[in-house]
């Protein structure tokens, strides 16, 4: 038995053919707003790290 090349959606693992990233348009809208939180997250975290630098920085310098 050999099975015909192919790769899977990367939201709910159907497989596809290996043109295709997604297998329907849901899954597609689906996997940009996951990427579109995570940059959210991401910009959150580094803001909150940024934050924290300059406090510890004036604590030290302003005593």
């Amino acid at each position: 038995m050999v099975v015909e090349a192919h790769r899977h959606c990367a939201i709910c693992g159907k497989p596809i053919p290996m043109s295709e990233s997604f297998c329907s348009d849901q899954c597609q809208e689906q996997f940009q707003l996951r990427q579109k939180q995570v940059a959210k997250q991401r910009k959150i975290i580094y803001a909150l790290i940024g934050v924290f630098i300059i406090a510890y920085l004036a604590f030290m310098f302003l005593r």
